[in-house]
């Protein structure tokens, strides 16, 4: 990754000595101090970094860079970046035309699947505490954890019986504030889940084209579609060497006042985003080939411009989707320098009130929009892991990516209507979509206005009836700045972080790690962990199945755990060791049929007894299953597990035989249908009479217009992304 690169570079630097570092066993010694060089390593997670130096502190940098790479390179939750935020991008600044749809580095509300891109938590608590649905921070006040049992009245109405589930359900679509669809298209994606698409092209019979794109930062906007021209000036004529070289330094350092001017402040993201950038153009083995060019009789602008071509397709062959995204940064630095040659390498202004189309925004790009004027950003390239599209999350600009129409399909000046919640926008909307969005934006206000109020207050319905709000977690780092006693603990954490993008599986110390800092973060708050839940559209490579035809069917969960469980005991074994340490909770995923825990759970009393015999400290946590499956959930009491966790994204999918990959079926995917309710309130009924807690960390939890449902069906416990905590309490305040 870009920023431990840097990080890593700078520190090599610091230390008088010739530092070189290499990846694997055979790979190529390069100059430590060169962030070119250490990106060009490409070392994935598990990979074996070796280091080596000479010099009078040779020692020193040694010592240091060890130590640097066995922190994580600085990129645990206590040190992860600061995440910022922009008062331009507040709400005042939009004048009401745009309101972001949930705080930056929001994870998806899925507790059925891992993120289909990982970036980071960008913003501060405080700034996301200031305007934006979303808020990070909620659940109880430390040391009194909310008690989950029915307060009187909810209690009152779960006493009618399952059979009352449409009843309920009825009574719950009359209260909620589900926003209108648009088109055809269906709401079933995650409010602010980067990377969802669930819109098809198509015309709308009132008027107005739908248009789908696939989210990068969510939000809602209104305003008119403006297409930047393209910038840079006419091709130098080369001069003498000397004359070349001087025109080449000038731009390059016309280009790094900029991009710092741009960076803001220490610690930000933008500062991270935009410190990659810096440390190519000071980096003399980066710039080599650009001189050497230049001393061959080259113009220095086409030197310059060869140069990027050659490393942009050395990134876009790269084997990860990281590391091809990278491309786009050098793609900005290109056009930086480029700009530099002729002019101050600043933009034109923005008229008001814009929607800027683009076919890619580079992150120094967006950093130099006037974002009291762009109100949205829409790219018919780019992916939701861009930097550009991290920037976007981080200061709260609703953006879409992989827009699916061609450029001479729209005209600039359009009012144009954006839904970055669902992944499309409507060029020349009717009026009357125009008057629901801005009644949309002014209802998601109002919530966020309410929602900072309950950031640090216990959970409670409006009746008083306590409810505990636990979090939801793709990756230690998106905890950094989240305030543990705002929260009742972890509810969900998804270990396939861990696995993906490794040359080899992970060992059982780096998990270990992992789950100590969890421990250590959440101060005696329960933590919950996941085993790896491979399989189905997470594939694993080198674990799950390739060539599955219906791999949500297939070999996934715990059914591929238990086909290998040298994988499987490596993990448990991590847990039982971290368990020694704190309140560690495992849960079982996809489980089928009751044999599956009593496996499970035999295997983990067998590994707790090896490490204890062995002298190694090691607890047996508690044991329970997530419930997505529709044959567990009806023979719920059949299980012998410590605890329930009802995914209901993959529940409702079984349910309603609707693939949530597939957007033609996306109208079906109702987590308030009858069905899925109906199993609902059985395992939450099964949880009361059996002493056993029941949650619900899938994607209703953190979906306001469900949690009445869930609270009638008997739900007192819900696990969301830390993104939705605080809105999560205020929707369960107002009940």
């Amino acid at each position: 990754h870009a920023r431990p690169a840097v990080k890593l570079a700078q520190l090599a630097a610091g230390f008088d000595a010739n530092v070189e570092i290499r990846a694997g066993d055979d790979g190529e010694w390069v100059r430590a101090r060169s962030t070119a060089r250490v990106m060009k390593l490409k070392a994935g997670a598990q990979s074996t970094i070796h280091l080596r130096a000479e010099g009078s502190q040779a020692d020193d940098a040694l010592s240091a860079l060890v130590a640097f790479v066995r922190r994580d390179f600085d990129e645990g939750p206590a040190a992860a970046p600061g995440n910022e935020t922009s008062e331009e991008s507040g709400e005042a600044a939009r004048d009401g035309t745009t309101v972001s749809g949930a705080a930056p580095g929001d994870p998806p509300d899925h507790c059925d699947e891992g993120p289909a891109a990982a970036p980071g938590n960008e913003t501060s608590e405080e700034s996301r505490e200031a305007a934006r649905d979303g808020t990070t921070v909620s659940g109880a006040a430390a040391g009194e954890p909310p008690d989950h049992h029915a307060g009187p009245e909810f209690r009152a109405r779960s006493e009618a019986g399952l059979g009352s589930v449409a009843e309920r359900m009825a009574q719950a679509r009359t209260d909620s504030d589900r926003a209108p669809r648009e088109g055809s298209g269906s709401s079933s994606a995650a409010e602010g889940t980067p990377g969802d698409r669930t819109f098809p092209t198509q015309s709308t019979s009132r008027g107005g084209r739908t248009i789908s794109a696939v989210v990068a930062s969510p939000g809602l906007a209104i305003g008119v579609l403006h297409m930047p021209a393209s910038s840079g000036g006419p091709a130098r004529n080369a001069g003498d060497r000397s004359a070349e070289r001087a025109a080449f330094d000038g731009a390059v350092t016309r280009a790094i006042e900029r991009l710092r001017a741009l960076a803001g402040e220490p610690g930000g993201l933008a500062r991270d985003v935009i410190g990659f950038q810096v440390s190519l153009l000071e980096d003399g083995e980066f710039l080599g080939p650009v001189l050497a060019e230049i001393d061959a009789g080259v113009a220095a602008d086409r030197a310059w411009a060869h140069h990027l071509a050659r490393e942009i397709a050395d990134y876009e062959s790269a084997p990860t989707a990281y590391l091809r995204d990278r491309a786009a940064d050098l793609r900005d630095l290109r056009e930086r320098v480029a700009l530099a040659f002729s002019d101050d390498g600043h933009r034109d202004a923005l008229p008001e009130r814009c929607i800027v189309v683009t076919d890619e925004l580079t992150p120094s790009g967006f950093l130099e929009l006037d974002r009291s004027r762009a109100v949205a950003v829409a790219t018919y390239a780019g992916s939701p892991a861009s930097h550009a599209a991290m920037l976007a999350r981080a200061y709260g600009v609703p953006m879409l990516v992989q827009l699916a129409c061609r450029p001479e399909e729209l005209t600039a000046g359009t009012e144009t209507v954006v839904d970055a919640d669902r992944g499309y926008f409507v060029p020349a909307p009717p009026r009357e979509m125009r008057e629901r969005f801005r009644l949309r934006i002014e209802e998601r206000r109002a919530r966020d206005r309410e929602a900072v109020k309950h950031a640090s207050r216990p959970a409670r319905t409006r009746e008083g009836t306590p409810v505990r709000v636990l979090l939801n977690v793709d990756d230690p780092a998106g905890l950094a700045d989240v305030d543990p006693s705002h929260c009742d603990g972890i509810g969900l954490t998804r270990t396939e972080f861990l696995f993906h993008g490794a040359t080899g599986l992970p060992d059982e110390g780096t998990q270990l790690d992992c789950y100590r800092r969890l421990v250590a973060w959440a101060g005696g708050r329960p933590v919950t962990v996941r085993t790896l839940d491979a399989g189905g559209d997470k594939p694993i490579p080198g674990l799950t199945m390739d060539g599955e035809s219906n791999p949500f069917l297939g070999l996934r969960g715990v059914r591929l755990s238990l086909s290998r469980p040298e994988v499987l005991a490596t993990q448990l074994r991590a847990l039982a060791r971290a368990a020694a340490g704190g309140e560690v909770k495992v849960m079982v995923p996809m489980v089928t049929r009751p044999e599956e825990i009593v496996e499970v759970r035999r295997l983990l009393a067998s590994e707790v007894q090896a490490l204890q015999s062995r002298g190694i400290e090691a607890a047996a946590p508690r044991l329970g299953m997530m419930v997505e499956v529709p044959a567990a959930a009806m023979t719920i009491e059949t299980f012998d597990a410590d605890f329930f966790s009802i995914g209901t994204n993959d529940l409702t999918q079984y349910v309603l035989a609707a693939g949530r990959d597939s957007t033609a079926v996306a109208d079906l995917l109702d987590p308030l249908h009858p069905a899925v309710l109906e199993l609902i309130a059985r395992v939450a009924d099964a949880g009361v009479r059996t002493g056993r807690e029941v949650s619900v960390c899938g994607e209703m939890a953190a979906r306001p217009e469900c949690l009445r449902a869930l609270l009638e069906a008997g739900i007192r416990t819900f696990s969301v992304p830390p993104a939705a905590l605080a809105r999560t309490k205020a929707a369960l305040a107002a009940l």
